[in-house]
């Protein structure tokens, strides 16, 4: 049975050194970049390897026409693919992916092996916290894998572009939904987004909010029940944040909750308000 949602701390622990099972710590701070790097060398889930937001999960800020792309914009799928060979990822493995973050950081990930067709990845729910409280162990030595092979295939993903939220401002067919912090979509907070506010029409659901109180994700039932009040069709709804990060924890939690089809707006709010001609609410 393959995992392609979330895994627990117990199914975890019972296939951790499964043949092709592999694990990447995603830990990250936006405000230390190198903090994810430290906090895997003083202690990570035994046999995971590290995985960094800013270098393996992100591509060049600025693209060829000398235009920014946003914070955190994707990879070129070719490096992308290069990376996860490097882990040791075959086409036929079982990917956990995990931070201590309440999956803030690991759904990136889950995200874009799905973006090159790969469905057997899972965030372990409630990440390192989950772990610890379960009885498991943290280890200090390094993982390594042998090359893998995996290859790209279909998307079992889909994204939209600036040009695509531009045009939704007129036609108004998709549901634009926000997964920043709420003071942050309000514009409240100059020292993560210089240019405060949203984009025109967008809701707004804080990506916590779909978590419980002890960091795990709440029922697909309840989920499913929060985001049916805001998104009438999945398929017609785009999720967007600051950089394309968290918003793809909307997107796992609308897997979870049985949702599937919405798309993923890569440049987010960094991209759009980086050109001061989009309108900004």
């Amino acid at each position: 049975m393959a995992y392609t949602t979330l895994i627990s701390a117990e199914d975890l622990s019972k296939n951790l050194f499964e043949h092709d099972w592999i694990v990447l710590d995603c830990r990250h701070d936006l405000a230390n970049p190198e903090a994810g790097r430290i906090a895997y060398a003083e202690g990570h889930i035994p046999n995971a390897q590290f995985a960094h937001l800013d270098t393996d999960l992100a591509g060049e800020k600025v693209g060829a026409d000398n235009v920014f792309r946003g914070r955190h914009p994707l990879p070129d799928r070719a490096s992308f693919i290069a990376t996860l060979q490097s882990w040791g990822i075959n086409d036929t493995s079982q990917v956990v992916v995990y931070d201590a973050h309440g999956g803030m950081f690991a759904a990136r990930l889950w995200w874009m092996l799905r973006w090159v067709g790969h469905e057997a990845v899972a965030v372990l729910d409630g990440g390192v916290p989950a772990w610890l409280a379960n009885g498991m162990w943290l280890s200090t030595e390094a993982s390594l894998h042998v090359r893998g092979d995996i290859a790209e295939q279909p998307a079992l993903t889909s994204t939209v572009s600036v040009a695509d939220i531009l045009n939704n401002l007129s036609d108004e067919k998709r549901t634009i939904v926000d997964a920043r912090a709420p003071d942050r979509y309000r514009g409240e907070n100059e020292t993560i987004d210089p240019v405060g506010g949203h984009i025109p029409g967008a809701k707004n659901r804080f990506f916590k909010e779909n978590l419980q109180a002890d960091g795990r994700f709440k029922s697909a039932e309840q989920l499913r029940s929060e985001f049916s009040a805001i998104i009438s069709d999945p398929s017609k709804a785009v999720m967007q944040c600051g950089s394309g990060v968290t918003a793809c924890h909307n997107l796992l939690a609308l897997e979870v909750a049985g949702l599937s089809g919405a798309a993923l707006y890569p440049g987010s709010w960094s991209e759009w308000c980086a050109d001061p001609s989009r309108p900004v609410a």
